[in-house]
């Protein structure tokens, strides 16, 4: 509603004695002059520029004979003050401008500047008057005067010896005798029947007190206390014609302010409260509407201790009131009691070190023009006493403080209600919330732009949330998109007064003091009046709307003395030459529009309903204007003032299914009238004859008579409502919003019958629900049930001011004061008022219909958080308890879960109880989250199990949670799990440990256990001696939780329950030969793959089908099958000629980031006989033992070539930061490759080739898996990967193995029965795999030839280099505990070959 903006500015007066300094301020009526009182000494300030315009300074005789200075008032007219003083004397000053055109102050503009001098007004507008001060006139009441109150002509004076007089602004009597008030009968009512009782004892008077024009009486306090409302029962103002009334529970009243508006009485009590009243229509009798206090839950220290209210000032528009305390500070109030701003918390209260600040005291303040600024004179009170004697002080200087305020467009303009932006206007800048007119324009999908939602719809992007772009562009950041008004403009219309904005939130109008201006956010340029005689010429009256690209608005004609209707094309020039201009009977107080309609209400109470159309002459658009219906509400209306807003709804107590004919739901008008805060609706009368509509041509339809007004709702301050039509969201969109200050907001929501059945005639078919928001409203948005507003936030600078001197600095004494955006969800507290009626198929209906908004979850946790902790903590048993079925409401979402459980561990445990006796056993929730397989929330029931229930169950439920993680491959979940189980079974803690964050997975996906892990493969040739062949190897484990997990004494009992579950399972993978699902539970879990496989070599690691499995393997690893080239008899690679140029195309199509690393010891490969040899001088040497570290980087495996035909399992090298392959490198590559000369059926062969390899991250698994099945000696499935991977050396190396060691006589059988088995497959389904198998045909026939000698499985152990292990102590040791990296030296020399690394991002799925 209102704001405070930024630091409020000092206005330093002349420097003078203590007699001098300002004590009392008081705008004129206009709010352009302000009187500033001294004890000796009046002076006038300007408003714009806040300068001082004159002074008058009493002489020392006069003052000592009047006394000091008091209060002052000002003639209606602004020509005269009146100032009380301290002895009962009345001054009265005239004001009067000097002769000649003489200006205090003005502008100076540089030369060539476009603003011109002979503009109309500009000598008013631009310039600061002088002006004489002159007395005229002394009159002496001979009592001190309590207060002063202008009323009409009269000046209305109450003095302290109980009399009120009423004196001609001329300074006479008028022969009028002085009104005794103890003459002056008061009752509670002004009801005939009831006598009036007198005040009954001499020393009563007037404290304070303000006359209320709309309620044509004035306000008044007692000096014991009493509040009362005094006005004359008739036309005559004397003692025998007035008549009081009052309140009979107020005894300690300290001031008042009215408010005209809302026809309210403001009382400030001693209690620190302020009490506020109205007037009874029919009794007159005066009755409490609500109270401003601060409470003592938002301001536990001070909210008792404030002091009496000292004053109490309304704004210029009566939308918002502000309280000041004798102790000083200052609240913001909006008109029924929404507090908006207090400086007694907070930023305002407390330094940046902490300590607390005094409280600014105030003496005086009155609101400047338009409520833009507050002039304040203040009293610093305990401050200016912990001043040193420093003269250059800023707070020994008397000055005025100025507060800056930005406002909400809907207290001057209140049509933009139907809007769904937030528009605020400041003195010279506007404030929206709408972000961007280029994101605006496809904001609101789903309603104005159905063409945008359509084109998104089909963009690869759809499904990122198209609906809730409009959302996030009215939500989005908390920073406000700032526009400038034109300066052109201001410098002669300031201020501003209304301002509007359209409904695709692109285009922004203002009007200032004459005409108005409007500003489009696409091109960031204004538009004004070209001819400046014509803004001039005209002042809005009544506000302004959008109605599509027109601006319409209400003005009065100054020239033709004229009230009009004006409508001006946006696109066009805004000139009055292309608007259409419709005269009016009587000045326009309120304007909206609706969908095609305009509403207007006049001066004379009457309500005016025009239609709107576009029109196209020619090259020319205009609109057109045409009345279609008034209607009088002079009989309902006392004051045509008190009329705050004025809509035409499609709202009606029918909700359109009763009606006679569809289309009258959509014309379904209804005039909604805010009269002082009471909101009226008239409805169309549909009770007489039906008019059919193709009887009558649409512009001569005689539109239904209005039915007798009907009160909706009391104490509203803004009313929210929308053409928009959505039948998915019809519970939204066809109600009515309320917003009513203190008592937080109403909906008045329509009740629709399920399926379409015919309602019950006894049923309302619309309800009135209230509820209470944390935020001010300012919009709301229908379909996302939202409400947007804005909130005051503070900055603390002091910190940058630490010498004593600037301790008294504005910036230190008060925070920078910004304003943020804010919004806030509803939802849950409608679903949770229709539940508490026993409407639930309605909440129901509607939550179904909010279901798809991205915070549903949300709204139905709220519901549930709030009902719960009402009711078990509540102190006195309920009756009727609504958490059971607000939790049966829940279970019919498929979110139930989640939200029982999300509610469960954001509440304390003592009401867990209590919760769960309502929603069901957390035993049962469990076991449906497994059912549904939601995994994650399942978890968070384990959580509440372990607090509420024996470990023995907490482990029985976490054993199944971590076997169903397992199976789903939730690896997060399953380290979580171990950890779980461990702390159940140590005892380590009551809780689960919390989630680690080093051990988050890769975007991969991959192996990550591996990251720190090294492991070489090699080349091999088919004629390495078994003398020289070695495997060895290392685990180095990560550092993370799951390291610690295996490093740990496996004796512990949990451990042994854990490996249990996690041999389990990886026998069924193996089982199922789901190798890729096997590898990747073995690197995120940390489990030793290779010693369990050693254990189950002939148990579960044995292949029983060697075609099952390879074709599992193919689909698993999306690994093609082998197609056979028509030209393969003749190819010439079989002979290997090409061999090199064959890999060096594998290994550069397999990543385009291929790294190729090369060790020193590549040197002693016959570097002569390879292409690769030009290659090999140029790397580094390599730390091996950096391989180990935590600072691995991926690697990919490259074949090399090597005197042989055939290429072995890997190459390259361990990848470290020391070294890398550079880009050069490979261009030596390419430049030995162009040597090579290759013909097209050699180039077609190598394409198939290529064509029949699967992906790269899928051959570096394979290669991965390989070289643990070699470890751990499963030679049977080595064979399977070889066969896949269509390499000979594999078979080779296998064959070594088995020649140098003594192998188990039953794998052999099994490799050798498989292997037929596959050949006899490849015969019939799958020849492409004839070639491969006709290449390994010689060593399938060795495999045969060693069928026959049988040795033990334990038996097979590799052999060290250069030794034959003959002892059986060195048979029996095991070769997995050594601690060197595991390498395969085919070159015959002893030396490690060049060696690959995988990292467990290569192992990912």
């Amino acid at each position: 509603m209102y704001f405070l903006s930024g630091w409020p500015k000092r206005l330093l007066c002349p420097l003078g004695s203590p007699a001098e300094a300002p004590i009392h301020v008081q705008s004129d009526p206009q709010r352009t002059f302000f009187a500033v009182l001294a004890p000796v000494r009046l002076s006038i300030w300007y408003s714009r520029p806040s300068v001082l315009i004159v002074t008058y300074k009493e002489p020392e005789k006069s003052s000592s004979q009047f006394g000091f200075y008091k209060q002052a008032e000002w003639r209606p007219d602004s020509t005269m003050i009146a100032v009380s003083t301290a002895y009962g004397y009345i001054l009265f000053f005239h004001i009067t401008s000097t002769r000649g055109d003489k200006y205090l102050y003005e502008p100076v503009y540089p030369k060539g500047s476009p603003q011109m001098k002979g503009t109309p007004h500009f000598k008013e507008e631009q310039c600061a008057p002088a002006l004489n001060l002159e007395m005229k006139k002394i009159l002496d009441l001979q009592a001190p005067i309590m207060s002063l109150q202008s009323m009409l002509e009269d000046l209305l004076v109450a003095t302290s010896d109980g009399l009120l007089h009423l004196i001609h602004w001329e300074g006479m009597t008028n022969g009028r005798k002085a009104i005794n008030l103890c003459t002056v009968p008061f009752s509670v009512d002004l009801q005939s029947s009831r006598a009036g009782s007198f005040l009954g004892f001499a020393d009563v008077h007037i404290r304070d007190m303000e006359y209320c024009a709309t309620l044509d009486g004035f306000a008044v306090v007692f000096n014991d206390g009493k509040i009362g409302f005094i006005t004359p029962v008739s036309s005559r103002f004397t003692a025998e014609q007035l008549h009081g009334v009052w309140p009979q529970d107020v005894v300690d009243g300290t001031c008042v302010a009215v408010n005209n508006k809302y026809r309210l009485m403001a009382f400030g009590c001693a209690s620190g409260s302020v009490q506020v009243y109205t007037i009874d229509n029919t009794t007159g009798a005066m009755l409490l509407s609500h109270k401003l206090e601060l409470t003592a839950k938002q301001y536990p220290d001070i909210w008792n201790k404030t002091g009496a209210v000292k004053l109490v000032r309304w704004s210029p528009d009566n939308s918002v009131v502000i309280v000041t305390w004798e102790n000083g500070g200052l609240s913001l109030w909006s008109v029924f009691g929404a507090q908006l701003i207090c400086t007694l918390g907070g930023d305002f209260a407390y330094r940046s070190d902490g300590t607390k600040k005094d409280p600014l005291k105030i003496n005086s303040m009155s609101w400047g023009a338009e409520g833009y600024h507050l002039w304040v004179i203040s009293g610093f009170g305990a401050q200016s006493t912990e001043i040193e004697s420093d003269s250059k002080s800023i707070v020994k200087q008397p000055g005025i403080l100025l507060f800056q305020f930005i406002k909400s467009v809907l207290t001057v303009n209140p049509c933009m209600s139907n809007q769904e932006q937030v528009l605020l206007q400041g003195e010279d800048r506007l404030y929206l919330n709408c972000g961007e007119a280029s994101q605006t324009q496809h904001a609101r999908g789903s309603s104005a732009h159905p063409e945008h939602k359509a084109a998104a719809a089909k963009s690869p992007f759809a499904d990122s949330g198209v609906e809730s772009q409009g959302l996030s562009t009215l939500l989005g950041h908390r920073h406000w998109h700032v526009v400038q008004i034109s300066n052109t403009y201001l410098e002669s219309n300031w201020p501003i007064r209304f301002s509007a904005i359209d409904k695709l939130g692109q285009n922004i109008a203002v009007v200032g003091k004459f005409g108005f201006a409007h500003y489009s956010l696409l091109t960031k340029k204004w538009k004004l009046f070209g001819n400046i005689t014509q803004e001039q010429n005209m002042i809005v009256t009544g506000g302004l709307a959008w109605w599509n690209d027109f601006v319409v608005l209400a003005c009065y004609n100054i020239s033709d003395h004229q009230e009009e209707l004006r409508v001006y094309l946006r696109t066009s020039n805004l000139d009055n030459a292309f608007a259409h201009i419709t005269k009016a009977q009587a000045e326009t107080l309120l304007l909206s529009v609706f969908r095609d309609m305009v509403i207007v209400f006049r001066a004379d109470c009457s309500i005016c309903l025009y239609s709107i159309e576009r029109k196209s002459d020619g090259p020319t658009t205009t609109a057109g204007i045409q009345v279609l219906q008034e209607v009088s509400m002079s009989r309902y209306i006392p004051h045509p003032f008190l009329v705050v807003s004025v809509t035409l709804t499609s709202v009606s107590t029918e909700n359109g299914i009763t009606l006679k004919m569809p289309q009258q739901a959509r014309d379904a008008e209804s005039i909604m009238l805010n009269l002082a805060g009471q909101l009226i609706m008239m409805q169309r009368d549909r009770s007489g004859p039906q008019i059919r509509e193709k009887d009558s041509h649409p512009n001569q339809r005689k539109l239904l008579p209005f039915c007798p007004p009907v009160v909706l709702a009391q104490s509203v301050e803004n009313v929210w409502t929308t053409c928009r039509a959505n039948k998915q969201k019809r519970h939204l969109l066809e109600a009515l919003w309320l917003s009513c200050g203190g008592a937080g907001m109403k909906v008045w929501l329509p009740l629709f019958p399920r399926d379409h059945r015919k309602p019950h005639s006894f049923l309302s078919q619309r309800i009135m629900l209230p509820f209470h928001i944390n935020i001010y409203p300012l919009a709301v948005l229908f379909e996302d049930a939202l409400v947007l507003g804005a909130v005051n936030d503070t900055l603390l600078y002091d910190s940058l001011y630490t010498r004593n001197s600037a301790r008294e600095q504005l910036e230190v004494l008060f925070p920078y004061c910004v304003v943020e955006r804010t919004s806030q969800i509803y939802l849950h507290h409608i679903l949770r008022q229709l539940l508490v009626r026993n409407l639930g198929e309605q909440a129901l209906l509607l939550a179904q219909s909010c279901a798809a908004l991205p915070y549903f979850p949300h709204v139905l946790e709220l519901m549930l958080h709030e009902v719960l902790e009402e009711e078990a903590t509540s102190r006195e048993p309920i009756p009727d308890p609504l958490l059971p079925t607000v939790a049966k409401f829940i279970t019919e979402f498929p979110l139930f879960l989640q939200t029982v459980v999300h509610c469960a561990r954001k509440t304390e445990y003592a009401l867990w109880n209590y919760l769960f006796a309502a929603v069901g056993n957390p035993k049962d929730l469990f076991e449906e989250c497994l059912m549904a397989q939601d995994l994650d929330t399942a978890a968070s029931y384990l959580i509440i199990l372990q607090n509420m229930e024996v470990p023995a169950v907490s482990r029985q439920h976490a054993t199944l949670l971590f076997n169903t993680a397992l199976e789903q491959g939730k690896w997060d979940l399953c380290r979580h799990m171990i950890r779980f189980l461990k702390a159940i079974g140590s005892g380590e803690s009551e809780t689960p440990p919390s989630t680690p964050t080093a051990q988050e997975p890769s975007s991969s996906g991959g192996f990550e256990f591996f990251r720190n892990r090294s492991i070489s493969l090699s080349q091999s040739a088919e004629n390495v001696p078994a003398s020289k062949f070695s495997l060895q190897k290392t685990l180095s484990m990560p550092s993370g939780p799951s390291g610690k997990r295996w490093s740990r004494d496996s004796d512990c009992a949990e451990n042994m329950y854990i490996d249990m579950m996690l041999w389990r399972h990886a026998r069924r993978l193996l089982e199922e030969v789901r190798l890729k699902d096997l590898g990747c539970f073995a690197a995120q879990l940390g489990f030793e793959l290779i010693s369990w496989l050693c254990k189950e070599r002939t148990r579960a690691a044995r292949v029983d089908n060697f075609v099952l499995a390879l074709k599992r393997l193919h689909k698993d690893f999306l690994w093609p099958l082998p197609i056979t080239p028509a030209s393969s008899v003749s190819s010439p690679f079989k002979n290997g000629k090409y061999r090199a140029g064959e890999q060096l195309l594998k290994s550069q199509s397999v990543d385009p980031f291929l790294n190729l690393e090369m060790d020193a010891g590549v040197s002693t490969v016959q570097r002569s006989q390879s292409w690769l040899g030009s290659i090999g001088p140029a790397h580094h040497e390599i730390d091996t033992a950096s391989s180990h570290g935590p600072q691995m980087q991926d690697a990919f495996l490259s074949p090399l070539s090597t005197k042989g035909d055939e290429c072995s399992i890997g190459s390259a090298t361990d990848l470290t930061e020391s070294s890398s392959m550079v880009d050069g490198d490979w261009t030596m590559v390419d430049e030995n490759f162009s040597t090579l000369s290759l013909t097209q059926s050699e180039l077609e062969h190598i394409s198939m080739e290529l064509a029949s390899k699967g992906p790269h991250k899928s051959q570096v698994q394979l290669r991965y898996l390989l070289h643990m099945f070699m470890e751990a000696g499963c030679l049977d499935w080595c064979i399977v990967i070889g066969l896949i991977l269509r390499e000979s050396s594999v078979i080779s190396q296998i064959l070594l193995l088995i020649q140098s060691s003594e192998v188990d006589g039953e794998m052999l059988q099994n490799i050798k029965t498989g292997l037929h088995a596959v050949d006899r497959w490849a015969s019939t389904d799958c020849p492409g795999y004839k070639p491969f198998l006709n290449i390994i045909k010689p060593q399938v026939q060795k495999f045969s030839e060693l069928t026959e000698e049988q040795v033990q499985p334990e038996a097979f152990q590799p052999i060290t280099a250069g030794t034959r292990r003959t002892q059986p102590e060195q048979r029996r040791r095991n070769p997995f505990k050594t601690g060197l990296t595991t390498v395969l030296c085919p070159n015959g020399s002893g030396v490690p070959s060049p060696r690959a690394v995988l990292t467990c991002s290569d192992m990912c799925n």
